[in-house]
């Protein structure tokens, strides 16, 4: 079979249709004439003239309701679902349903984009069947989304640790009593942010990964692990020989409020948190960080950055510990004794004996700086001061007013930025126009002080966390409490 055809064959059917058009155009004029006879000389021509208009009119609107009924319900069966449900919506609406409308699309719409904040929130409910039902429950009231459950046993009950995402518009007060109806005691809530959407299995391994390059990391991953805490590195014994630090059980120690845990460079580790207490669980991801610390050893990440100084010779930067404590000695001998004085605020003869302090990851971070001979010139300091931070720095004489202590001051805030931590200060003197010029180099927010006869500096190191992006935000309370004075404090950290 195919669709083609021959030129004869289509002149064939031409002539046909000719022939039967001919024949229908005779066959209309014979019966037009015929009803023209009729109508003109029959005795009932007028009334059929006006039977004939009535049924053309009512043939007419016939068809004009049949053509748009079924325009219409052609029309609602092809529709796509949006305008299906808009339509439907709208005859809603004339039947006084306020409910859904179509007028309130931009409303659904601008309820969906509406903003919405993160929350980690911590509660503790009975362990029996249906309690955490009740209180998912509560919280889908209020338009509460579960982001995230982990869950701590206890003894007597069950701590669950949600991160939600609330409206913005949802006061705290009124979660928190929404979450205390619904049979939940012991509530804390704590403002979230991005980085909590990471799941506690993957969050584990970072701060793993994180403690197993840095010595230093330690802290910093035991406050993010744990939200706002105290922590309290105490070394065995002070620099004049005094024992300080307990004899701490291998295993730990885990009380309400407070875990306790062998320092893995000698000495206790402390963690403290008074509104909220620690529960197995977190004692036992802590445990698993530390012993991880103690097993690798101390260490540093290894990487040197070469700069070259105006006047053209070479330094090295690089993160420092305890291995360099002979070379630091070293150039404390090279040091002029205004040059000690300066930094450690105290006897000169005094200043050797906190080196192994200043130098240990575990009361902060220190960078070095040495020449091409390997000799080293100058430390710089990043000391953990609970809330707050201290830097300190000491140049070799013959290697000052280079740009050496700037440089250093520069890396050192921008760890500290990095680190979360909100505020660094200096203790120095007035006297000291290298740190006050260095200091004032940093562009940023400066608080000048004069506390028992020394200058304290402040600056505020969260300006630099919003020009870069930084992998993580957290605070490092360590030994010292925060409203201590600086001149304790100074004391205390040379």
């Amino acid at each position: 079979m195919t669709d083609a055809t021959s030129p004869k064959s289509a002149r064939r059917h031409h002539w046909r249709r000719d022939v039967v058009e001919l024949a229908a155009m005779f066959t209309a004029v014979t019966v037009a004439d015929g009803i023209a006879n009729t109508v003109a000389h029959g005795p009932s021509g007028p009334f059929l003239l006006c039977a004939s208009a009535a049924a053309l009119v009512a043939t007419a609107g016939f068809h004009t309701w049949w053509s748009h009924t079924w325009s219409l319900r052609r029309h609602e069966s092809g529709a796509p679902p949006g305008e299906k449900g808009n339509r439907r919506s709208n005859k809603r609406v004339d039947k006084g349903d306020t409910g859904a409308t179509a007028p309130m699309a931009p409303a659904a719409q601008e309820e969906g984009e509406r903003e919405t904040a993160l929350w980690r929130m911590r509660t503790t409910v009975r362990d029996e069947p249906g309690s955490l039902a009740a209180l998912c429950t509560a919280l889908a009231g209020h338009r509460v989304d579960i982001l995230s459950l982990q869950t701590h046993p206890l003894s007597d009950g069950t701590v669950d640790e949600f991160l939600l995402r609330t409206p913005a518009a949802l006061p705290p007060a009124d979660l928190s009593r929404a979450v205390t109806e619904a049979g939940g005691a012991d509530t804390w809530l704590e403002r979230a942010d991005a980085h909590d959407l990471v799941d506690a299995p993957t969050r584990m391994l970072q701060l793993a990964t994180r403690t197993a390059l840095d010595s230093a990391e330690l802290p910093l991953a035991l406050r993010q692990l744990l939200g706002r805490c105290t922590i309290r590195s105490m070394p065995l014994r002070s620099p004049a020989g005094a024992p300080l630090a307990e004899r701490v059980p291998e295993e730990g120690v885990l009380e309400e409020h407070t875990m306790t845990f062998r320092d893995p460079s000698g000495g206790s580790l402390t963690i403290e948190r008074p509104r909220l207490p620690f529960t197995p669980t977190e004692f036992a991801r802590v445990r698993a960080l530390v012993g991880l610390d103690a097993r690798l050893g101390q260490r540093v990440p290894p990487r040197r950055d070469v700069l070259t100084l105006p006047e053209g010779n070479a330094i090295t930067i690089r993160r420092a510990d305890t291995s360099d404590l002979v070379a630091a000695r070293e150039m404390h001998e090279r040091c002029s004794e205004r040059t000690l004085s300066l930094r450690y605020h105290g006897p000169v003869a005094d200043a050797e004996r906190y080196l192994g302090h200043l130098l240990s990851p575990r009361f902060g971070r220190t960078l070095a700086v040495e020449t091409t001979s390997g000799r080293l010139v100058a430390l710089g300091h990043l000391l953990w001061d609970g809330d707050e931070t201290e830097v300190a720095l000491v140049v070799e004489d013959a290697w000052q007013r280079r740009g050496i202590g700037a440089e250093l001051l520069r890396r050192l805030v921008g760890m500290a930025a990095e680190a979360g931590c909100e505020s660094v200060y200096a203790i120095t003197q007035a006297s000291n126009t290298g740190m006050v010029a260095a200091m004032r180099g940093l562009g940023l927010p400066l608080d000048y002080q004069i506390e028992d006869g020394t200058l304290v500096i402040t600056a505020r190191p969260t300006v630099l966390v919003t020009r870069r992006e930084t992998h993580e935000s957290v605070r490092v309370p360590a030994a010292p409490t925060a409203r201590e004075g600086r001149s304790a404090r100074s004391q205390r950290q040379r």
